[in-house]
């Protein structure tokens, strides 16, 4: 079975004590060890909420980082420095990135390549804004995402690649794509991996969706078969909503044992 994933994305949210309260908050719920669960807190929160949870299945990530190691880009942060914390996993390509900080599918694939460098598994975002959605090139937005950022990786960099499918329309707004909508693209997705890289790596490949999933929705649109999961935004932010939508992948997960 593939690797089942709730990421909870925190963006520009909570003091330095509103994070420790959250977190405390987070691990006071006894989450699933059947769901790989990650947090994604703002950069100066990320040692602090490392220690807090070393001894928790929580798993801690990056929002960002920079495509190179070092030198004089004020107020980056690179791969290299949250290898030294030894971050796990780091956001790559969200939308928010995309459209305030023009970052390009070039620049995201040397962000990528710098992730994997240093044993860093991204979850890498990807997903088409309103206007596309209604113009019907929703596949043709994903795909050159996904081909222009990650298919020049190997079959064994790739395996350590997450794909969230967040479509734009849905992030914030209220808007949820429907279930059917949600596995449409996902299995898009998983068939464009597929050709790739052949059946075995896009079986074992997780796609989580990211648009707007909360407690009253998650149960619905993890039933999907290509549904692993959710980046999980604003929901991310209470601690009780954030362990409802674990607890709707765990209760799938034990279904499908």
């Amino acid at each position: 079975m593939r690797e089942k994933i709730v990421a909870g994305n925190w963006k520009m949210n909570k003091t330095f004590s509103e994070a420790r309260q959250l977190t405390t908050e987070i691990l006071n719920q006894n989450l699933s060890t059947e769901v790989t669960v990650i947090i994604a807190p703002p950069f100066p929160f990320l040692q602090s909420l490392k220690d807090a949870t070393k001894n928790s299945n929580i798993k801690i990530a990056a929002q960002n980082c920079h495509a190179k190691e070092e030198g004089a880009f004020t107020g980056e942060v690179s791969a290299k420095m949250l290898a030294s914390m030894e971050i796990e996993y780091t956001l790559i390509g969200h939308s928010e990135r995309r459209a305030y900080f023009h970052e390009t599918n070039s620049f995201l694939k040397e962000k990528v390549n710098a992730a994997l460098a240093h044993t860093i598994k991204p979850i890498f975002c990807c997903g088409e804004n309103l206007k596309e959605r209604e113009a019907n090139h929703f596949f043709e937005v994903v795909k050159s995402q996904i081909e222009d950022s990650l298919f020049h990786l190997t079959e064994a960099q790739f395996e350590n690649i997450i794909i969230a499918y967040e479509p734009v329309w849905a992030i914030g707004t209220g808007k949820t794509a429907t279930p059917a909508q949600a596995q449409e693209m996902h299995a898009y997705i998983r068939n464009l991996v597929s050709k790739k890289y052949g059946s075995s790596i896009s079986a074992i490949t997780p796609i989580l969706y990211g648009g707007s999933c909360n407690a009253s929705n998650a149960s619905e649109l993890f039933k999907n078969p290509d549904v692993d999961g959710g980046l999980i935004g604003g929901a991310s932010l209470k601690a009780q909503d954030f362990a409802a939508i674990v607890n709707a992948m765990e209760s799938i997960v034990v279904a499908n044992a």
